[in-house]
């Protein structure tokens, strides 16, 4: 017989050795050959389990401080406090400490007064006169019953006693095709596109509150009239962003339907347009801003945005501080590179704080920031060879656009995150959520229409509702709309 393979006799002992102790040792051999094999297979999966037990453990202990989850989305825990000596003082407000009610308002703006005089002297009783030139004040602010004015519009017919024709008169150019007027118009489009109220809900209070009657199927019929009557302010708006030497972009997931949508979002520091899109790739960003557009872009890492060359881009830092935290919560070489990012984010933002608070020079500025980019670049260099394989490609991505980390300091009227794109998109998320998204294209078009004009109204500090009020009269009367632009 062969020597068996992996077992260590030699040849001589071997040859010496009875056939049936080698045929015994010839099988243990081979038990022993298959136990290896079974051995490389099971530490395969092993190590396999063990990367699938890794990203599980990242993905459920994601959170809004380490992803772009929402806060809304983290899991309730108690807040612990730290403990500190009782001051022996009662809970609330202090004596002596700066009061902060209502201000009175002036004689001009209060609709009537009741004037409250005594009649006798409390000790003899004789009958008082004057006037107290500077009596106590208190005023109550009170809503009247909201009555509706309902106009009606009469059409005659005269007929002549002369020739017998018959004459009838027209309508009045100002006069609404519809059941309802300008102003209510608004009222439904300010009530679901800045309060997100549902229509059954806007039908219960039209009735409740404003005792006006209307169908459930005659809410959506207005919100038309008013998404027609702000077409054109807002395709202004649309050319405007697209002029902007910088803007903000974010966007969204959105149903239409059964199909999948992105509402998106680009906004400037007067001007916020909204837009829904059938992609999510990079055609929604061309969609919205133009193929051509030349400014900055302030947006996530998403790769819709890759298009756009770093030195047109800035990077949201308060994206990249969730990736740093990311880095922490792994553990290992992984903790050690995120808690350095972390120590120079904190760091360098300070200094921006200083900066845009008029403390320093742009000059200054940039001068102060070279150490710190040079040890952010330096970090994410290590950062690509620690074990941990989500960390080095998290670091690979942000090194491919590092030069659009820096923008904001190279560039004056940047912003270093994405907050404002935002908090613009929150109204449209909690929209998606109440609501499922739209059921037709007419639908979409509202959303848009009517969250671009209330979120721009809002940051001009112009009154929404009338502003709604003057377009869907400039609708019905067949003029110019007002402009959601800044100065109009």
């Amino acid at each position: 017989m062969d020597l068996p393979a992996g077992l260590p006799p030699s040849r001589e002992d071997w040859e010496h050795t009875p056939l049936s102790v080698q045929a015994v040792l010839i099988m243990l051999g081979q038990e022993n050959q298959m136990l290896k094999q079974q051995g490389f297979e099971l530490q395969k999966q092993v190590n396999v389990l063990q990367a699938e037990v890794e990203r599980l453990r990242e993905r459920t202990g994601k959170n809004s401080s380490n992803s772009s989850k929402p806060p809304s989305s983290d899991v309730p825990q108690q807040r612990s406090y730290p403990k500190r000596e009782s001051s022996g003082r009662k809970r609330g407000g202090q004596r002596g400490h700066a009061g902060k009610g209502r201000k009175l308002k002036p004689p001009e703006e209060v609709s009537h007064t009741i004037v409250c005089k005594p009649k006798n002297c409390q000790k003899c009783g004789v009958d008082l006169v004057g006037e107290d030139p500077q009596p106590l004040r208190h005023q109550v602010s009170e809503l009247p019953r909201v009555k509706p004015e309902v106009i009606e519009y009469q059409l005659h017919t005269l007929t002549c006693k002369a020739c017998g024709c018959e004459n009838r008169a027209e309508w009045p150019a100002d006069m609404p095709k519809g059941s309802f007027g300008e102003r209510m118009q608004a009222l439904i489009g300010y009530l679901g596109g800045r309060f997100g109220m549902s229509q059954r809900d806007m039908e219960e209070m039209m009735e409740t509150v404003f005792h006006v009657d209307i169908s459930l199927g005659s809410i959506p019929a207005q919100e038309q009239q008013v998404s027609q009557a702000l077409e054109k302010p807002v395709e202004a708006a649309y050319a405007y962003v697209q002029q902007q030497p910088a803007v903000n972009l974010d966007e969204t997931g959105w149903h239409e339907l059964v199909k999948n949508f992105w509402l998106w979002v680009c906004t400037t520091p007067r001007v916020t347009v909204f837009r829904l899109a059938n992609t999510r790739g990079a055609k929604g960003a061309e969609h919205l801003l133009g193929e051509n557009y030349t400014g900055i872009v302030g947006s996530d890492r998403y790769s819709a945005y890759n298009w756009l060359d770093p030195l047109q881009r800035q990077a949201c830092w308060a994206h990249l501080k969730r990736d740093f935290q990311a880095f922490v919560d792994r553990g290992g070489e992984s903790k050690t590179v995120g808690r350095l990012l972390l120590q120079e984010f904190k760091s360098f933002f300070s200094l921006w704080h200083r900066f845009r608070n008029g403390f320093l020079s742009r000059l200054d500025f940039q001068t102060a920031m070279l150490p710190f980019r040079k040890a952010v670049g330096c970090l994410l260099q290590i950062g690509t060879y620690v074990k941990h394989r989500e960390t080095r490609k998290t670091c690979h991505n942000i090194l491919k656009i590092e030069t659009a980390l820096w923008t904001f300091v190279d560039q004056d009227g940047i912003e270093p995150t994405n907050n404002a794109a935002e908090r613009a998109l929150r109204r449209g998320v909690i929209w998606r959520r109440r609501s499922f998204g739209t059921q037709s294209e007419s639908g979409s078009r509202f959303v848009e229409r009517i969250l671009t004009v209330v979120t721009t109204c809002r940051q001009q500090n112009r009154d929404v509702l009338d502003f709604l009020t003057d377009a869907c009269r400039a609708r019905m009367m067949g003029i110019s709309a007002p402009s959601l632009l800044p100065g109009s």
